[in-house]
């Protein structure tokens, strides 16, 4: 993820759009705009603006990894032979589906991931057949998480 370090100008307006967007993303422009006492074509005017700022990364469905069976969550440290093999780790890293996110990190470990796996078995097995067999993948480190207790974007 690449930072440009410019901050997006919003203002009063531009917040109450967003706050309403981000606690249901389904909700009709047209209810925003009588809630905040504008027009429904200046929601989406300023729709459009925060969009082309990149403030706004679009909108998406979440899917309920437990309505699927997938109840083991868990954090891995990757340890690497060399910095130069993160890119090519990083590019099968993004083959296995069950990983979620792929972090650089500072610290011990070269790369964290986020795995999403149907119980523990399933994570056993991706871990030492898929992750474990990497090349330049020295060791790893795993932390199942027990229960996610904060869910959360930034505040606007």
């Amino acid at each position: 993820m690449k930072s440009d370090n410019k901050n997006t100008k919003i203002d009063g307006i531009d917040k109450k759009i967003l706050r309403f967007l981000m606690e249901d993303a389904r909700k009709p422009v047209l209810e925003i705009a009588r809630s905040i006492g504008i027009s429904g074509a200046a929601i989406h005017q300023r729709l459009r603006k925060l969009e082309a700022s990149g403030l706004l990364k679009g909108s998406k469905f979440i899917i309920n990894p437990r309505a699927m069976g997938y109840t083991t969550m868990a954090y891995i440290g990757i340890y690497l032979d060399k910095a130069m093999s993160n890119p090519a780790a990083v590019k099968q890293l993004e083959k296995i589906p069950e990983v979620l996110e792929c972090h650089y990190t500072t610290g011990n470990w070269s790369i964290l991931i986020k795995i999403l796996c149907k119980d523990n078995e399933h994570l056993m097995h991706v871990l030492n057949k898929e992750i474990q067999q990497i090349e330049g993948v020295s060791r790893t480190e795993t932390f199942i998480s027990l229960a996610q207790q904060i869910d959360r974007q930034i505040t606007i």
